[in-house]
């Protein structure tokens, strides 16, 4: 067997995903090195001066979820016989929309309660450029432990519901590999990869955690609380792997203090899912 047959053998096998993990792993590496296996890591990190109370972070999250879930019911009860197309379009029209609410009312909340207003949550314009390119690189190293998870929560499925477990795909994926239609998928996409981010990223991280931290003045508490909120916010098949995803987003809002990177890492976690669906459709 020469050498071009080997390396055609191995394109059969190797997919995109094993060439990020094999990427990921020695930068993944280096940070425990570095940061003598993350002890070290925030040393430098200093909480975000706010006054916020314990319930304000709430306000947003009861819109997000609850008010945009009502509003997505009633809209069921008045346009029963939508085509399903025409109803996952509504349905995600309506959610951009509460997104772009949720995002408003944070921003209101944020010039309240927060010294340097949005540049004291780490929305600083003139960081976008270096957090775009940090943030990759951070998901790049924590890609390998996602995976993991990921195959961990499969096999245990799979031992204790049987062979035919397998991980509950996000609803969103569902409805963008279901319809063929432009506008659901554009629609689909604007959600996923633009609205969901932002709007997570400032809650979780940029409320939740930064509420978390003046209290306990203690970066990782701060980072490990948030990440359990948010995995439990998403369905049980999907809290490992969301976990540590969450676990990488804290930790680049506290090392960076900017909100940019996480919504970086974000976006492009999601735009990854989103690109492996519609390449199999």
């Amino acid at each position: 067997m020469n050498v071009s047959e080997i390396i055609r053998k191995l394109a059969g096998v190797i997919t995109l995903a094993d060439i990020i993990c094999v990427t990921g792993l020695p930068l993944f590496a280096c940070w425990l090195l570095r940061t003598s296996l993350g002890r070290n890591a925030l040393a430098d990190s200093t909480p975000r001066r706010n006054n916020m109370s314990l319930y304000l972070p709430f306000i947003p999250l009861f819109i997000w979820f609850g008010a945009v879930v009502l509003a997505t019911s009633i809209s069921k009860e008045f346009l029963p016989d939508l085509p399903d197309w025409q109803a996952a379009r509504l349905d995600h029209a309506l959610l951009c929309t509460g997104g772009v609410a949720v995002i408003v009312v944070m921003i209101l909340l944020v010039r309240t309660h927060f010294a340097r207003r949005l540049k004291g949550l780490g929305l600083n314009p003139k960081t976008i450029h270096k957090d775009f390119f940090a943030g990759f690189v951070n998901l790049l190293s924590v890609w390998p432990l996602v995976m993991a998870m990921i195959i961990l929560t499969t096999h245990l499925g799979k031992l204790t519901s049987g062979q035919d477990f397998q991980i509950q795909q996000h609803e969103e994926l569902k409805t963008i590999a279901a319809h063929p239609q432009l506008s659901v998928k554009v629609l689909i996409i604007i959600t996923t990869v633009v609205v969901a981010p932002v709007v997570e990223e400032m809650l979780f991280r940029g409320l939740f955690q930064s509420m978390i931290r003046g209290l306990a003045d203690r970066a990782w508490t701060a980072i490990i609380l948030t990440s359990v909120l948010f995995a439990l916010l998403h369905p049980w098949t999907h809290w490992p792997a969301l976990f540590v995803l969450s676990i990488c987003l804290g930790y680049a809002y506290e090392k960076s203090g900017s909100l940019f990177r996480p919504i970086f890492i974000h976006s492009i976690f999601n735009a990854a899912s989103v690109i492996s669906v519609l390449r199999g459709v």
